[in-house]
This record gives structure tokens, sequence and C-alpha cells, in this order.
């Protein structure tokens, strides 16, 4: 009994002399390491000479080679009252989503600082580097349903800057936010743009298996000169029906000023992807989509009804283990007119197929 005794006391006055409390030995470091590496290979059937598929495509977007879609590591530091998030990233991702930033921040996966302003809510204020608050696919390929992105999410931001306002209620079931931003998808304002730029996000959670989200953008994308506000809503909602089946449903729909803001030129995309999951390591999901956009705000032709496209996707998942996913895609694309090519000549149609397996840490 002396024994034990003398051993906690020597432990006591050992976490004493270190700066530890005795009793917190347990407790959570604030700061967290961690890493993602998705490598990738896609065959486009039309086969492009340059080994780039279609303009309008963002990631995993290099033909017949195997290439690095996104490579991450990021620091993350939280707190009761503090959090912040820093990474760094590498790939064809980074390269094609952020080409129009500067060399210094292109590869900038993330990064902010933000702190509570409210003892009793759960409220925060973040500034810097953000997330997008708009869809519900993410550049991180293990955390959406297929392996390629939809088209409404490869031409909406995957990333944002500015400052956010959020809440989130105590049963968690809620989430709002506003933000004042510097743009769409935008670390830096356009030269000669001092317009300001908002967004807002709406979460709702009824329980577990249900989510319904409505994201807004407002803002001017064009010098103040020649301004054209543009107006944008995102729309899902996610089902978990079952364990092993899933739906998420969603819409985007926009609308800018023409060059004489006589009128407003109008986009939009309904998306349907559904998931089965056989086994605890396969998943497997299909995807439909449509997007529209006769005048070419977001997605330019040059053709005579502009951008109107039908996709649909089937993918198959295997989890490797717990930290590794291989994934094979077969997608096809089919347009009102001829944007696509194929053996170097003008098609209605593209198909492809992508590979890919990924890793985090």
């Amino acid at each position: 009994m002396t024994t034990m005794k003398t051993t906690i006391l020597l432990s006591a006055f050992i976490s004493i002399l270190s700066g530890v409390d005795a009793q917190d030995t347990t407790k959570a470091d604030p700061l967290t390491i961690s890493g993602y590496v998705e490598a990738y290979y896609s065959y486009d059937i039309g086969n492009p000479e340059n080994h780039e598929r279609p303009a309008f495509f963002y990631s995993f977007n290099r033909h017949n080679e195997v290439n690095l879609n996104l490579g991450l590591v990021k620091a993350n530091y939280s707190t009761d009252d503090v959090r912040g998030n820093f990474g760094l990233m590498a790939g064809t991702y980074p390269q094609y989503n952020l080409a129009g930033e500067q060399n210094l921040l292109k590869n900038i996966f993330e990064a902010n600082v933000g702190f509570k302003i409210s003892k009793k809510n759960n409220m925060w204020i973040d500034a810097g580097i953000l997330p997008s608050h708009i869809g519900f696919e993410s550049a991180i390929g293990k955390d959406c349903w297929n392996l390629t992105r939809s088209i409404l999410a490869e031409n909406s931001p995957y990333y944002e800057s500015g400052v956010r306002i959020s809440f989130t209620s105590g049963n968690e079931k809620l989430y709002l936010a506003a933000m004042y931003l510097n743009g769409w998808q935008r670390v830096q304002r356009i030269p000669g743009n001092q317009t300001p730029t908002f967004g807002t996000q709406l979460t709702y959670k009824p329980n577990s298996k249900v989510t319904f989200n409505w994201s807004t953008f407002a803002g001017n994308e064009q010098p103040d000169s020649v301004k054209q506000m543009r107006i944008f809503n995102n729309f899902y909602g996610q089902f978990q029906l079952t364990e092993k089946f899933g739906i998420t449903a969603g819409f985007d729909i926009g609308m800018q000023q023409n060059a004489n803001k006589s009128a407003y030129n109008n986009w939009y995309s309904p998306v349907l992807i559904m998931q089965y999951k056989p086994t605890s390591k396969v998943r497997i999901a299909a995807r439909a989509e449509y997007y529209t956009d006769e005048k070419g705000v977001i997605i330019a032709t040059g053709t005579q009804n502009g951008f109107q496209t039908m996709g649909y996707s089937l993918n198959l998942d295997y989890a490797v283990s717990d930290n590794v996913l291989w994934r094979i895609e077969g997608r096809g694309l089919n347009s009102k007119d001829e944007i696509f090519t194929m053996d170097n000549k003008p098609s209605k149609q593209n198909y492809f197929f992508t590979t890919s397996i990924a890793i985090s840490f």
C-alpha cells in the first residue's frame, strides 16, 4: 500500500515539474496533422492530342496519363474558442482550379483562422481562404459518392476567400452562415472591382439520415465599369434511406446581367446520385445530370445552342483498408451541339473512363 501511494505521489510530482496536470494527461492535442493523396488515370475515347479533357472539367482532367489529382497536407488547430486551418496541395486539381491566382497562392488549399464570439451559443467568425459554402461535393474524392465531380460542382466554387459568421444550434440540427467574399472562387479581387460580394448558407438536419441545404451567392464578377450582377442558388438534399442505400438530389440555378444590362442570362443544373453499399468494403454509385447554359455565362461554347448537356456515370469503389480507397468509373456526356471531338472531328458525345486510388492519413 505504501509503495502504491509513493508511486502516485511521484507521478504527480513529475507532472507538476513538466507543467502538466496529473489529472489532464488524456486531454486531446489541439493540433492535428492530416494528409490525403489521390492518383488517377483517365482515358477519353475522343483521344485529345493535348491530353486535356473538355475545358469545363477541372479535376481528373488529364487524358491517357497517370497523374496526381490532389496531394494535400493539412494542419488543424482547434480549442473551445479558437480554431485555424492551413493546408498545402499539389496536383492537377490546383493546377487547373487555381490557374488564375498568383503563384504563391496556387498551392494553398485552405488558410483561415476563427474565434468563438458567444459564450452561450455556438457562434464563430472565420476569415481567410475557406472551403466553399456551395454544393455537396469537395476536392477530396473520398468524401464524394462519385469518383469524378458533377458538372455543377466543377463549375461552381470549390473554395472562397473572405469572412464568415456562422451559428450552429445546440442540437446541431440547424446551421446558418453569412459571408463577405472576394468573389466567385477567388482569393484576390478582379482589378477594378470594388463591388461587395455576399454568400449565405442554411443547412437543416432533422435527423442523422437527412440533410437539406440552401446556399446563395450574390456579386459582380466584372470590373465595376462593366458591372454585371450575378445571383446564384444551390439546393441539395441527402437521404440515407437504409443502411445500404442513399440518394443525393441537387439543383443549381443562376442568373447574370447581360452586357447591356437589359436582361438576365440564366443557367441551371439538376443532378441525381444514388449509392448502394452491398458490403462494408464495396460501394456502387450511379449519377444522372443535366446542365444548360445557353448564353455561355459559366461554360462558353460559341455554338448556336450554347452548352446543353446530359451526363450519366457509374462507379465502383473498393475499400482496400480503412484509409485506402480504389475506384473505377465510366462516364458519358451527350450535348445538343457538337462541342466535343472524336478522332479530331466535331462530336455531340464524349465518353471516358477513370480509375483512382487514394490514401488518407
